[in-house]
């Protein structure tokens, strides 16, 4: 059955992507586990170390798909506000990749989040059951100790270290024949962002006892959140610290003596980003004309950083909100529709005939 197929297949320079149609786990294992060579074969984009984890991991694909959509949208809400927005990741492969091909602090932030994002998946389809290859943590068992006092581990503890041991396999695997300073700078970026989901990883715990009390607690380890993550490495690219290789090529140093050598948990970055204030391919630019602004903002939205001087045009529209919304006992909020007059800012294109030529 080569159903599976009919989904959209494309690969980015660090990651597997995949779009298709949502599918139950069992319709999946009976469709492309019988497959999997033929399926994994047909994946574009794979290094030979991919195509053997997707032979003997078939069912962790459908997981890897699930990370690409929660880095994605994860990474368009932190750059939701600036020029470089990574819409850019859903306008398809050749593009993306020369975003990609510049060494900047947002592909640094791409190569970071989007790990990050093949661990939390791959982790929590451990925890569901759903990966033949592993299960809950299978370290956290028998009593412990906290500055609570004594509990017993129990309940499913989210298995974070096969997750970071499966995405530093199958997303490093494109970095390990390069040897060059791109190569070891999106390993390094990779790692931070592996490191960054296990930094959020929390203690939960259930009380057991006389009306509640925590005579008796039973205790596991479960992930935050992935917008946690994406906080957190959105605060890593504001710091991103530059980087130029050493004279032994075997790793970096910094670029300015002034700035602290970049820590395991920072992100690195070899070039400087350019505005995007226009469309150019050469920089995988998608331009900001069209885009919405906020004429009363001073910042990165602001009309005049977003548009780059070039001006804004203003339209009114006409948009149903909620309004009048009551609280009625017990418990419901009950709401009249009510029809909102707003004005709508957008960026004017540019008026250079290069920039229309090349829309």
């Amino acid at each position: 059955n080569m159903n599976f197929l009919s989904g959209i297949w494309w690969s980015l320079p660090l990651v597997l992507v995949w779009a298709t149609p949502p599918v139950t786990s069992s319709w999946w294992y009976m469709g492309a586990v019988g497959s999997s060579r033929v399926m994994c074969d047909n994946v574009p984009g794979l290094v030979s170390r991919q195509r053997q984890l997707c032979r003997r991991h078939p069912e962790a694909m459908l997981s890897i798909g699930r990370g690409v959509a929660a880095w994605t949208a994860e990474c368009q809400h932190q750059f939701r506000r600036h020029r470089w927005d990574c819409s850019a990741l859903e306008r398809g492969q050749r593009l993306l990749g020369r975003v990609l091909m510049r060494s900047s602090r947002e592909s640094a932030f791409v190569h970071a989040i989007s790990s990050a994002g093949v661990v939390f998946a791959i982790t929590r389809a451990c925890s569901q059951g759903e990966l033949k290859s592993c299960s809950c943590d299978p370290k956290k068992k028998g009593s412990a100790k906290d500055n609570k006092g004594h509990f017993d581990w129990g309940g499913c503890s989210d298995n974070i270290d096969y997750g970071i041991k499966f995405a530093r396999a199958f997303v490093d695997a494109k970095e390990q024949k390069g040897k060059d300073a791109r190569a070891l700078m999106n390993l390094h970026n990779n790692r931070a962002g592996r490191k960054a989901v296990k930094r959020f990883l929390k203690q939960e715990c259930k009380c057991h006892g006389v009306s509640g009390s925590c005579t008796l607690r039973t205790c596991w380890l479960a992930m935050a959140d992935f917008r946690k993550t994406g906080d957190y490495l959105w605060k890593k690219y504001n710091g991103a610290i530059q980087v130029v290789m050493n004279q032994d090529g075997t790793g970096f140093t910094v670029a300015n003596k002034r700035f602290k050598k970049p820590t395991k948990n920072d992100l690195v970055y070899f070039e400087s980003s350019p505005d995007y204030c226009i469309r150019d391919r050469d920089v995988g630019s998608l331009g900001t004309a069209g885009r919405v602004c906020n004429q009363t903002s001073r910042g990165m939205d602001s009309c005049e950083v977003m548009c780059c001087g070039r001006g804004y045009d203003t339209s009114r529209v006409s948009r149903m909100t909620k309004c009048e919304c009551k609280f009625h006992w017990c418990c419901a909020v009950r709401c009249q529709d009510c029809l909102e007059v707003v004005d709508i800012h957008t960026c004017k294109a540019p008026k250079s005939a290069a920039w229309i030529s090349q829309t």
